[in-house]
């Protein structure tokens, strides 16, 4: 089968190349849901059962939609690689998630998810800024590009997917808001709909799922708020509308249908840290080296592959964030 280039899934102009992208970015850089991927505690995983109904999409009127998310076929470009790896499936990717809003079981997220309304959206940028925003998905896909990127997924359960999302810089974002000079991190809260979300209805963690970052982390080039995936636009059980993507940090890091983004002083509590500490922190970086208190974090399964793979320091972005974490102790500081 003939190999398709990244830049081949989305039109060209919406394509960034990450490895070009970084390039250039590296410069300036000298001069920042339920947990997608955290366990029941006490629960381990399954590998995904094969499903023929077709995955849900998110109802959104097409011409509203970027180009980016508009008119690329969900189906294509599945030989194109990330570090070498190839793509997931779309399958795959829309039928094995962790979503403790709706459901425990990864395989029945998609059908518990149905209900969800993901139209109209807004999200409120405040706290430690200059220019406290609101803005509504058209806001989003006027004022910030969308951009294809590739991007490994390493949830904390060891296992691992490719996914192409589609989105854009956290980074872009925070600069319009203008964080102050007091500002050290950033909260990201997602959103609170028992009425929809069965699992909200629960006390297996506390509502709404919050997470953070360190400024500097939000503002690095590779972190992004991901509007699509695949060219198409968020499925409910991938956090439609818009949610958070940082990859070199374990899945659960990336909360899903945000509606908050607060800039703060302090570290932000969050919520798989606020619920077992000794077992998730803050920082949540991919490391082999740290394991997990219960299984190893040396290496991991890729969801349509048999057998295990070793996993990488940073979840193989090392070259592009490791700068960020100089001088720390990443087994204490995990």
């Amino acid at each position: 089968m003939t190999k398709i280039s990244p830049s081949e899934i989305t039109p060209e102009h919406v394509f960034l190349n990450r490895r070009a992208f970084m390039a250039a970015a590296g410069m300036a850089a000298g001069s920042l849901a339920l947990a997608a991927c955290a366990p029941p505690l006490g629960m381990g995983s399954d590998a995904p059962a094969e499903v023929a109904e077709p995955a849900l999409v998110a109802a959104v009127d097409p011409d509203s939609l970027p180009e980016a998310l508009a008119h690329a076929d969900p189906y294509a470009g599945a030989d194109s690689d990330e570090l070498g790896d190839p793509l997931n499936k779309f399958q795959e990717i829309t039928h094995y998630n962790n979503y403790y809003e709706f459901s425990t079981n990864k395989e029945s997220v998609a059908g518990e998810a149905q209900a969800f309304k993901p139209y109209p959206w807004q999200v409120e940028v405040t706290g430690l800024v200059n220019n406290p925003l609101t803005l509504d998905l058209d806001d989003l896909y006027k004022r910030y590009p969308q951009e294809e990127r590739i991007y490994r997924l390493r949830c904390v359960e060891a296992w691992s997917m490719v996914i192409p999302w589609v989105g854009f810089p956290i980074s872009a974002l925070l600069q319009d808001a203008g964080p102050t000079s007091a500002a050290q991190y950033v909260s990201f809260v997602t959103v609170f709909r028992p009425e929809e979300m069965r699992g909200q209805r629960s006390s297996i963690l506390e509502w709404p799922y919050q997470e953070g970052l360190r400024l500097d982390e939000a503002m690095h080039p590779l972190a992004i708020l991901a509007t699509g995936m695949y060219g198409k636009p968020l499925t409910n059980q991938q956090g439609a509308p818009i949610r958070l993507v940082v990859p070199w940090k374990y899945g659960f890091k990336s909360g899903k249908s945000i509606v908050r983004i607060e800039v703060t002083d302090t570290i932000p509590a969050t919520t798989w840290n606020t619920a077992a500490p000794h077992e998730y922190g803050f920082y949540a970086n991919v490391n082999p080296n740290v394991d997990h208190p219960r299984w190893s974090q040396a290496s991991e399964r890729r969801i349509g592959e048999t057998g295990r793979r070793p996993t990488l320091m940073f979840n193989g972005y090392a070259e592009e964030v490791a700068y960020l974490y100089e001088g720390m102790d990443l087994a204490k500081s995990f």
